[in-house]
């Protein structure tokens, strides 16, 4: 039995986006970061956007989207730690 690839990555990708989108969200609306350590998020945010760019090398859509989709609310909560942090 073969395992289709781009399946197992669209069903990863979709997976840890959704675990990711409901804390981004209530975090952009409370606007509480005091919890949120600084450098964990920065790293976090960097490490997303070069996902994203490998996945642009790659041509990878499970990859490419799935950080598409986190890229911006990650460095939305960065930009409100470090406003209001």
């Amino acid at each position: 039995m073969a395992i289709d690839l781009d399946m197992l990555g669209y069903v990863a990708a979709t997976l840890t986006t959704i675990a990711f989108v409901p804390q981004a969200v209530k975090t952009i609306r409370s606007r509480e970061t005091g919890a949120i350590s600084f450098w964990m998020y920065t790293t976090f945010t960097i490490g997303i956007a070069l996902w994203l760019a490998y996945g642009v090398g790659l041509q990878s859509w499970p990859i490419i989207v799935s950080n598409t989709i986190v890229f911006p609310l990650a460095a939305v909560i960065l930009a409100f730690k470090v406003r209001h942090g």
